[in-house]
């Protein structure tokens, strides 16, 4: 890594104070079109210029080939041909993002990386109806000053677009005579998807939302419907699963506005996310959110709902 490209992601350890305070901080970078593309900067462990890449048979669509990353072998896409980008110079470009999600590491081959920006959850915005191919790896879109567009990459949809989704092994379902109801939240269509599976094989009732604002309006009515009917909240909800970052309030700031509020006192909250680090880790324990699963590991997962679901109720 160059000088330049090492001053552009020092210190990002550093930048995971920013959790729960409702900001994300995104890489921003092009493709050669006039379009702008950003990544959240704790998907990306490092930037540098293109390497060469060895070109390598029977790869997907989209996979330029491999190269040797300090003894390790990964494989290196180019975003503009997977995202079927028009108008995108031919090439490789002139920059390698390296991310690291789901155990597994990414070259995304872009035509140059500009700049980190620090933007409020609130002022990022899901995606309209997805009408083109580009748009299905697009999670947030965001604005900045002055008025360009930013569109924010999905990186689960990506991974699998491009490798396939990974097949969910048995998972045993909890047994005894009752079901639980989780809710969960998650902006990524793919990680909704996984977690139903997940939340299926273990026979598990469950609902969703698709951001965190969006999922806090729907537990306070479902808390607010609770306390008009004398029912018990924990009837309709017996725990909370929340992703990390999501548009308009991310995971930190829910788990804290769920755990400040009363009417959810005996419902637990699973902070599920692709932010790994011990240092996130630590920041959902601040907020106080009962368990940390990093994804996307089905069985840990599954692992670690079971004992939180166990329930005097039978």
């Amino acid at each position: 890594m160059d000088r330049t490209d090492q001053n552009l992601l020092e210190q990002v350890d550093a930048r995971t104070k920013l959790a729960g305070s409702n900001k994300m901080e995104i890489l921003l970078f092009s493709l050669g079109t006039h379009e702008l593309f950003g990544i959240n900067v704790f998907k990306v462990r490092e930037v540098s210029r293109t390497p060469t890449v060895t070109p390598t048979p029977n790869m997907p669509g989209g996979v330029e080939g491999l190269i040797s990353l300090r003894g390790n072998v990964i494989p290196v896409l180019s975003l503009a041909r997977i995202m079927n980008l028009d108008g995108a110079p031919e090439g490789m470009g002139g920059a390698m993002m390296v991310t690291e999600y789901s155990k597994r590491t990414l070259g995304f081959l872009v035509h140059e990386v500009d700049r980190i920006i620090r933007v409020d959850w609130d002022r990022v915005r899901a995606p309209e109806s997805v009408v083109t191919s580009e748009q299905l790896y697009i999670t947030a879109i965001t604005e900045l000053d002055d008025g360009r567009l930013v569109s924010i990459l999905d990186v689960e949809s990506i991974m699998a677009g491009t490798f396939g989704e990974a097949a969910i092994s048995d998972i045993p379902p909890l047994g005894g005579n009752y079901q639980p109801n989780v809710f969960f939240v998650d902006d990524s269509a793919v990680a909704r998807k996984k977690i139903a599976e997940v939340l299926d094989k273990l026979s598990i009732r469950h609902k969703h939302a698709t951001n965190g604002a969006e999922a806090w309006t729907r537990l306070q009515g479902m808390a607010a419907h609770s306390s008009a009917t004398g029912n018990p909240l924990t009837d309709e909800i017996d725990l909370i699963l929340v992703d990390a970052e999501m548009p308009e309030m991310d995971g930190y700031v829910l788990t804290r506005n769920i755990k400040n509020d009363p009417r959810f006192a005996d419902i637990p909250v699973v902070m599920h996310s692709s932010l790994s680090s011990e240092a996130n880790r630590a920041m959902g324990k601040s907020v106080g959110v009962d368990a940390y699963v990093a994804k996307f590991d089905a069985e840990v997962l599954a692992d670690t709902l079971r004992p939180l679901l166990a329930t005097h109720k039978a």
